[in-house]
């Protein structure tokens, strides 16, 4: 059976994140929840470290993906397996700092509806973009990548 959600794969993975977030917003202020001040201190607090992280994590990843001159584009061919650097740790480190930095801004901005969408992404992520591209990394390296998956976990 088509995954129905593959028409996704047009859009780039970091719009998904946008798109979601600014579908959360406008549920937001529909259906507005508030917290206390004590909440919103520590909101703020952790969405300024998470979204710091997250923006640091995202961005090492893409330089690495730059410097080897590869391919960021879901279903594209790589020119190289990257292992160094976040890749020693998550095999996807750009979408752990995509996550992290959209929970940061969630907080930041102290809003839940963002939130609660955030499984649809990363159930997308999960069940339809990462699959297609490590399916495309064994059609390249097909021994290095089972290694590979077999000492890196694919989230954290």
């Amino acid at each position: 059976m088509k995954n129905p959600v593959r028409f996704l794969l047009h859009v780039p993975v970091p719009w998904v994140f946008v798109l979601t977030y600014l579908v959360g917003i406008v549920l937001e202020h529909v259906l507005h929840w508030t917290i206390s001040p004590t909440t919103a201190l520590v909101s703020t607090i952790a969405g300024a470290v998470l979204f710091a992280l997250g923006a640091v994590i995202a961005g090492w990843g893409l330089v690495i993906f730059h410097k080897a001159k590869t391919t960021t584009v879901p279903g594209k061919l790589s020119r190289e397996l990257v292992t160094r650097g976040p890749y020693r740790f998550t095999r996807n480190p750009m979408y752990v700092g995509l996550l992290l930095a959209y929970l940061g801004e969630a907080g930041l901005l102290k809003q839940i509806w963002p939130v609660v969408l955030l499984p649809f992404v990363v159930a997308y992520l999960n069940w339809t973009v990462i699959p297609l591209e490590e399916a495309k990394l064994e059609e390249v390296f097909p021994d290095e990548v089972r290694k590979y998956r077999l000492r890196v976990r694919r989230w954290f």
